[in-house]
C-alpha cells in the first residue's frame, strides 16, 4: 500500500502478470489485488439500506469487518499474508522493534511490557488506523479538488470527461462526484456492493494453491460479499473503491492493475469494458461470477474510442498531491474512533502517530492478500 501509487500495489512487475501479492510464507498468495487504503476511514459500518435495498460500507473488498482498526488486525494473523500464528506473536514483534519506544510514548509502556496481548494487539492496530485516517493518506489535493475551489481550470478533454462521467458513462451512479450535503470533498464511492462480471483473473496463483489453501482450485470462484453474508443474492458483490488515486503512479510506463482480481492493466480496457461489456461480450470473457451482474448501469453505454479518452483523462484529475506548494507539512487529525485512550501528553505531536503506525519491521510492503 505505497503513496506513490495511491496506497495500492508498489510493484508494476506483480500489477502487470499476478496482480496479487506474495505472503509471508514462500508460494502463497492471496485471492484479490491490494485495494487503495486511502479514503477507507470514511466507509461507514457495514449495513443494510432498505430503502435502496444495497449492503453499504465495511472495510475489504466483501466487506467482512466493519472499521480500520478491525481491519488493521486482519493481515497479521492471514496465513496468505503475514502468517503469524497469534497476536501475542505480533506483540512480540512490536516489543522488539526499534520503534517501539515511540509506540510507548503514545500508550504507555506498560501497553507492550505487559500481559494483556489482546489489549496490546487492539492499540497497535489503532495506531495503523490513525495513520489511515490521517491527512497523509486523505489529503484531498487532486486537481479535481482545486478546480472545485476555483482554483484551476480541466484542459479541454478532462472537463469533456467530466461532463461524461457525469452523464452519458453513468460513473456517478457509484461514484458520486460533487460536494457531499456537509460542503466536504466528494469521495468518488458510494461505499456500496456491485458484480460488474469482470472475467476471471487466470493469472492469479492463488487458482494452483494447495488445497489447504484454495478448497475448490481451479473452480474457485470469488463470491464477496455473498460468501460473507452467506446470501446468494449478493454473490460476486465487491465493495465499489473511491476514484481517488485511481490513475495515481510514479512514472508512465509504471502498470496498475484495476478492479478487485486485478484482471486489467489500464483504465482504459476498464472504461472499454463498462462500455461495450454487454454488446460485446466475447471480447471478455465470462464473469468469474455469473449471477447478480449489473447490466443497467454499464455495460452499453455507447461511447466513442475518444469519449473513453477523454474519461480517461478526467479520471487522471482525481491524483492527490497535484498542491505541491505548502508552508508546512500537514498534521494528521486522528478521529475519535481511532483515537489513544492514553493520555495526549504522551507524545509530541499526531505525526509520531504516523511514524508508530508505519510498523515497517512487522509489515512487508508486498503482504497485501485477501483484502
Amino acid at each position: 500500500h505505497a503513496p506513490e501509487v495511491g496506497f495500492t500495489g508498489p510493484d508494476s512487475a506483480i500489477n502487470q502478470n499476478t496482480s496479487v501479492y506474495p505472503g509471508a510464507v514462500p508460494g502463497r498468495f492471496g485471492n484479490r489485488k491490494p485495494p487503495t487504503v486511502a479514503y477507507a476511514s470514511f466507509s461507514p459500518k457495514r449495513n443494510y439500506n432498505a430503502h435502496d435495498a444495497v449492503y453499504v460500507g465495511g472495510q475489504f473488498w466483501d466487506g467482512r469487518v466493519d472499521d480500520l482498526i478491525e481491519q488493521a488486525k486482519g493481515p497479521f494473523l492471514n496465513p496468505l499474508e503475514m502468517n503469524n500464528a497469534s497476536a501475542a506473536e505480533v506483540v512480540d514483534k512490536v516489543r522488539h522493534a526499534d520503534y517501539r519506544v515511540l509506540f510507548d510514548r503514545v500508550y504507555g509502556t506498560q501497553t507492550l511490557a505487559g500481559s494483556d496481548a489482546t489489549r496490546a494487539f487492539n492499540q497497535i492496530a489503532r495506531a495503523i488506523a490513525a495513520y489511515e485516517a490521517s491527512r497523509e493518506v486523505n489529503s484531498f489535493d487532486s486537481k479535481y479538488d482545486l478546480y472545485l475551489a476555483g482554483r484551476v481550470q480541466l484542459a479541454d478533454a478532462e472537463a469533456r470527461g467530466l461532463k461524461l462521467f457525469a452523464g452519458q458513462a453513468n460513473c456517478t451512479s457509484c461514484h458520486p462526484h460533487e460536494r457531499r450535503a456537509d460542503g466536504s470533498p466528494p469521495l468518488f464511492t458510494n461505499f456500496t456492493y456491485v458484480n460488474v462480471g469482470v472475467p476471471q483473473n487466470t493469472s492469479n496463483p492463488f487458482y494452483q494453491a494447495p488445497r489447504s489453501v484454495n478448497a475448490e482450485g481451479a473452480q474457485f470462484r470469488d463470491l464477496g460479499l455473498g460468501s460473507v453474508l452467506q446470501d446468494v443474492s449478493q454473490n460476486g458483490k465487491v465493495k465499489v473503491p473511491t476514484l481517488r488515486n485511481v490513475a495515481k503512479k510514479p512514472a508512465p510506463e509504471f502498470v496498475k492493475a484495476y478492479l478487485h482480481n486485478g484482471h486489467f492493466k489500464s483504465l482504459k480496457e476498464v472504461v472499454h469494458f463498462y462500455n461495450i461489456r454487454n454488446s460485446r461480450p466475447d471480447d471478455f470473457g465470462d464473469p468469474d461470477v455469473a449471477e447478480n451482474v449489473n447490466r443497467d448501469e454499464l455495460g452499453n453505454l455507447g461511447l466513442t474510442d475518444t469519449e473513453e479518452d477523454d474519461v480517461v483523462a478526467f479520471l487522471e484529475t482525481l491524483s492527490d498531491g497535484y498542491a505541491v506548494e505548502r508552508a508546512e507539512p500537514r498534521v494528521p487529525v486522528i478521529p475519535a474512533s481511532v483515537e489513544t485512550p492514553h493520555r495526549k501528553d504522551r507524545f509530541r505531536s499526531a505525526r509520531e502517530v504516523i511514524r508508530v503506525s508505519r510498523f515497517r519491521g512487522v509489515i512487508p510492503r508486498t503482504t497485501s492478500g485477501q483484502r
